[in-house]
């Protein structure tokens, strides 16, 4: 028995056993004989992933903020990236990046490293927004195949959720807080460089290049994106994100944490270095042509100016008009305009598919008003399950029970932030990134009314994304009240179990 806890402790504190020279040997003669193992009878490809998964478990188990960035960089670089194996189900970068952090998460509990976790407001309508998303997936499982596909993609929604959880019990410092912050703008802002630079080349180029991603599970053929999907009209930028909704939706979260910044005292980089990150980023959401993205990132910075520098809003609108006319004069402003218009008008063809997806998701919600209809399909051959907004598809699959459990959270993360906003009156080097949080919260409650990529089975990464930054928020506002502090950058975990 005292030979199995010592093992456990030391599990629990990779830090003693990485630095023995003994347990560095046996850690090497381990993956070496794995190494050797695999080789023989899985051959070269699933041996380096399985050793570069095992590799990376190890790391994180040495400092949990790793799988943290890990997380944020899967989500911003390859966000449908899979191994290139299966194991029963074919598990995605996005699934072993939270299952370390939540797996070392979850030992440092059980084995008494943590004692506590550190809870908030958002925990309790949170939880009940969970439960009843479970007991909508049961309730609905009749309704449609159940699949090994769709009950992975199930327990990767809850594991999105639950982040918030994590988020906040991990933030126990602004210092460890920042630095995710800092993580999330700059993979942001490198997922927005490589869209541009996409969009730049050559179609044939730019699509040779992505296809080298369908041996990560990315779609192959043809991937290239324009307007109405009509080769005669202008091309979308999509990044490594397959669609351009959805890699629009990702830069107005990544594109409201920066906006802050310009205006703050006390920015985080250079002031010059921040305009260059926010112009990167605006000029890849333009590139998308993401109508609702464009107008999610414009009330997300007009909700930061109001709540913060309203002084400002007259020459930010004279900053908008000077861009609108420079885009007008090189020619990307009237193609914008007139696509803006034309959905405005209901005009085009993706509007009019929209308003009829608006039309049968209020029809199935309304014949399935309490616990929806779940995920797995329609109970109604006339319905679809899946529509273009995020609140009628919660509508749709966990009925107003799960639409009212998500108004709560979101009630309950502005009103604890109203609530302490005078904290951050006289922090200004808090104030930026408490504001670009929440400023990031509300521009996807707007993108929500355009697209479903916030609350979709097909798009966890944007689900994983939003709500990793939700827990920012509520986190931020938390250390808001308690006095400011600096983590010497240490490598041994401190008495909470993380290292600082």
């Amino acid at each position: 028995m005292g030979f199995m806890r010592e093992t456990i402790d030391q599990l629990s504190d990779p830090y003693s056993w990485t630095q023995s020279p003994i347990g560095i040997g046996l850690l090497f003669g381990l993956i070496a004989t794995a190494a050797g193992i695999m080789m023989a009878f899985g051959g070269p490809i699933i041996s380096a992933g399985v050793i570069v998964a095992i590799i990376a478990a190890l790391i994180i188990l040495r400092d949990i903020e790793i799988g943290f960035w890990g997380v944020i960089g899967v989500i911003c670089l390859l966000p449908f990236a899979t191994l290139p194996f299966k194991i029963v189900i074919t598990p995605t970068f996005l699934d072993l990046a939270l299952g370390a952090v939540f797996g070392v998460w979850l030992l440092r509990l059980v084995t008494g490293r943590q004692n506590e976790i550190i809870t908030s407001p958002v925990t309790i309508p949170l939880l009940v927004f969970v439960l009843v998303a479970i007991f909508a997936f049961v309730f609905g499982m009749s309704n449609g195949p159940l699949t090994s596909q769709l009950l992975r993609k199930f327990a990767e929604l809850i594991l999105s959720l639950s982040f918030v959880i994590l988020i906040i019990d991990y933030c126990r410092t602004w210092y460890k807080l920042e630095r995710l912050v800092r993580a999330f703008i700059l993979f942001g802002t490198a997922a927005a460089a490589i869209g541009i630079g996409f969009w730049l080349l050559p179609d044939e180029i730019a699509n040779d290049i992505l296809n080298v991603l369908s041996r990560l599970g990315y779609p192959g053929g043809f991937v290239i994106r324009y307007i109405e999907e009509n080769p005669e009209l202008s091309e979308r930028a999509i990044g490594t994100s397959v669609d351009p909704n959805v890699y629009g939706g990702l830069l107005v979260l990544i594109g409201a944490v920066t906006a802050p910044q310009l205006l703050s005292k006390k920015p985080n980089w250079p002031r010059w270095f921040v305009y260059v990150l926010f112009g990167i980023i605006s000029l890849a959401l333009l590139l998308t042509f993401s109508r609702g993205a464009f107008v999610a990132l414009i009330a997300a910075v007009g909700f930061i100016a109001l709540v913060r520098y309203r002084q400002y809003i007259p020459a930010l609108a004279l900053t908008g008009i000077i861009l609108l006319a420079v885009a007008l004069t090189i020619g990307l402003g009237e193609a914008y305009i007139d696509r803006l218009l034309a959905g405005f008008r209901g005009e085009d063809l993706a509007t009019q598919m929209r308003f009829g997806e608006y039309r049968d998701a209020l029809s199935l919600v309304q014949r399935y008003p309490l616990f929806g209809v779940g995920f797995a399909g329609s109970p109604d051959v006339d319905l679809y399950l899946g529509v273009a907004m995020v609140y009628l598809t919660i509508g749709q699959q966990m009925g107003f029970l799960g639409l009212l459990a998500f108004v709560a959270v979101m009630v309950t993360v502005f009103g604890y932030a109203f609530i302490n906003r005078h904290d951050f009156k006289t922090q200004p080097e808090k104030d930026a990134v408490w504001l670009g949080l929440h400023g990031a919260v509300f521009g996807g409650l707007i993108a929500g009314v355009f697209d479903h990529y916030l609350f979709n089975l097909e798009f966890l990464h944007a689900v994983t994304a939003y709500w990793m930054l939700l827990g920012l928020a509520v986190a931020a506002t938390r250390l808001g009240s308690q006095p400011a502090e600096i983590d010497p950058p240490a490598s041994k975990p401190n008495k909470e179990g993380y290292n600082a």
